[in-house]
């Protein structure tokens, strides 16, 4: 399944409240997520950066899934405001470029 790396930012001191929110998703955004084929998703957190590492089965049908979404939006309307920017799903992004991998290195690819 392919992974996707994304990179946010929070406003300065909303850390701990992004943080709160995320102990525990609505179980409806978390089978939004699932329904839309995310397998896994997990965050991590550098100060009021975040980096994302998702794995889905076409990250942007599963973003064109979402943008509409009643449980998403609602979801965006708590985690929207402590983002530096907002997402408002408009992009046709594709995660962050690879730049290396270990596996790929091994097998003879590039990346």
């Amino acid at each position: 399944m392919p992974e996707i790396a994304l990179h946010t930012e929070l406003k300065p001191g909303s850390e701990l409240d992004y943080e709160a929110v995320h102990r525990s998703i609505p179980s409806d955004v978390a089978a939004a997520l699932v329904g839309s084929g995310v397998r896994n998703w997990r965050i991590w957190r550098d100060g009021t950066h975040l980096f994302h590492l998702v794995e889905v089965e076409d990250y942007r049908r599963m973003r064109h899934a979402l943008r509409d979404h009643p449980a998403n939006v609602r979801w965006q309307e708590t985690v929207g405001p402590l983002h530096a920017t907002p997402d408002d799903y408009s992009g046709a992004d594709d995660g962050l470029p690879l730049v290396w991998s270990l596996a790929g290195q091994l097998a003879g690819k590039e990346r």
